[in-house]
C-alpha cells in the first residue's frame, strides 16, 4: 500500500514534468499521410493500366495511378500520372512502375557500357541547370554500380547507376526495363547504397510477379505494329527513361540521345526510414 500511495504522490509531479507532447515535424505528418493512402495489401493481384498486372506478394503493398501521383508529391515530386507504386510493408525500398507506349523496341544491337557511360555524364551539365532552376540542389553521375545487362529470355533490360549531390548524399538508380509488344514497362527502384544488394533481391522477387496481359507480350509482335526506331541503346538514354534517386528531383539530360529522365525524390521516406511499417501504421 505504501508502493501505492507513493506512486500516487510521484504522478502529478511525473506529469508536469513530461510537458507538453512533442509537435510532429512535417516530415513525420508527410510520412503519416503517405502511410494513410489507399495501398492495396498482398497476397492479391493489381493491374498496371491496360497493359500488364502484378501479383503483390506478402507483405507488400501497392497503389494504384491516382495514389502514386499523391506518394510522389508527399515526397517532393512534381505529380504525374499514369505510375504505380509497389513496396515491401516496411518501406525499406520502393519501385515506380510505368508503361511507357513508345511502340516495338528492337534488342539485337551490342551495348556499349563505356560510351553510354559518357554520354550520362555529359548529360549533368544541362540537367543540372534544370534543376537549378527548380532550386534544387545538383546531382552527379559516379558511374555504374551494374553495368547494362539484357536478359533475352526475359526480355528484361537492367542496370545500376552510383550519384552524389552537392551535399554529398550518394544514392543509387536501379532500373529494370521489360520489354512488351507495344513499348515497355519502366521499373525503378529507389532504395538506399548500403542495401543495395539486399534491395535488389527483394525487388526481383517481388517484380517476378509481374505479367503482360494476353496480346501485349514482346513475343506476340506483328508485322506492321508500331515500332520505336530505336533498341536497347536508345532504351536506356532516351525515350520515357526514367531514373529514380533518394534525394533527387526533375531534370532534362540533354546531349544523350535527346533524352529526358524523371528523377523522383524519396526524401520523407529517407529521413524517417525504420519508423514504422505501412502494416504497423495501419493497426
Amino acid at each position: 500500500m505504501k508502493s501505492f500511495l507513493l506512486l500516487l504522490w510521484l504522478l502529478p509531479t511525473l506529469v508536469f514534468a513530461q510537458g507538453p507532447a512533442p509537435q510532429p515535424t512535417e516530415a513525420e505528418k508527410r510520412y503519416q499521410e503517405i502511410v494513410n493512402l489507399q495501398w492495396q495489401h498482398g497476397p492479391s493481384k493489381a493491374s498496371i493500366g491496360s497493359n500488364a498486372s502484378i501479383e503483390i506478394p506478402k507483405n507488400h503493398a501497392f497503389l494504384d495511378a491516382a495514389n502514386t501521383r499523391k506518394f510522389l508529391e508527399l515526397n517532393g515530386n512534381p505529380p504525374h500520372d499514369n505510375n504505380y507504386t509497389l513496396a515491401p510493408d516496411n518501406l525499406d525500398w520502393f519501385t515506380i512502375l510505368e508503361f511507357a507506349e513508345t511502340g516495338y523496341i528492337t534488342d539485337d544491337d551490342k551495348i556499349d557500357s563505356d560510351a553510354l557511360m559518357k554520354a550520362i555524364k555529359e548529360g549533368d551539365v544541362s540537367s543540372n541547370e534544370a534543376r537549378k532552376s527548380l532550386k534544387m540542389e545538383a546531382i552527379y553521375t559516379d558511374g555504374w554500380v551494374i553495368p547494362p545487362h539484357y536478359d533475352e529470355k526475359t526480355k528484361q533490360l537492367e542496370w545500376g547507376i552510383q550519384l552524389h549531390s552537392d551535399s554529398g548524399q550518394k544514392n543509387i538508380n536501379y532500373t529494370s526495363r521489360i520489354l512488351g509488344r507495344e513499348g515497355f514497362m519502366n521499373a525503378i527502384l529507389v532504395a538506399d547504397h548500403d542495401m543495395l544488394d539486399q534491395n535488389i533481391t527483394s525487388f526481383k522477387q517481388a517484380l517476378a510477379g509481374f505479367s503482360y496481359n494476353p496480346g501485349k507480350t514482346y513475343a506476340e509482335f506483328l508485322p506492321g505494329d508500331k515500332v520505336a526506331g530505336y533498341g536497347l541503346t536508345g532504351l536506356i538514354l532516351g525515350g520515357a527513361a526514367a531514373v529514380a534517386t533518394k534525394k533527387g528531383f526533375w531534370a532534362a539530360i540533354a546531349g544523350a540521345a535527346a533524352a529526358f529522365w524523371k528523377v523522383i525524390v524519396a526524401a520523407v521516406i529517407a529521413a524517417l526510414a525504420g519508423i514504422a511499417s505501412i502494416f504497423k501504421k495501419k493497426q
